[in-house]
């Protein structure tokens, strides 16, 4: 199966920037395995403001929040952030 194509949040890199390297690294491989099969990591869901349902995902102490738009084969990262915590 082809992969999506993963499209990420400019805030979600900007997070991901601040990581020390070796969570850097467990998140962008999460990310990768999002992208080969987004279906397969979801955790919960939660609706969004169109009441779409968006996935989130844990990987270790963070929280990837996401929704796999399957027309277009796209993954979509919407936030990454401490799971403990909401967004900001």
């Amino acid at each position: 199966m082809t992969p999506y194509r993963l499209l990420v949040d400019y805030e979600a890199v900007r997070f991901m920037e601040s990581l020390k390297r070796s969570d850097q690294a467990v998140v962008r491989a999460r990310l990768t395995h999002l992208r080969d099969d987004p279906r397969r990591f979801s955790d919960y869901q939660e609706p969004d403001s169109t009441g779409r349902p968006v996935d989130i995902h844990i990987v270790g102490k963070y929280a990837i929040k996401y929704w796999e738009d399957h027309a277009d084969r796209q993954v979509k990262i919407l936030e990454i952030h401490l799971a403990d915590r909401p967004a900001l």
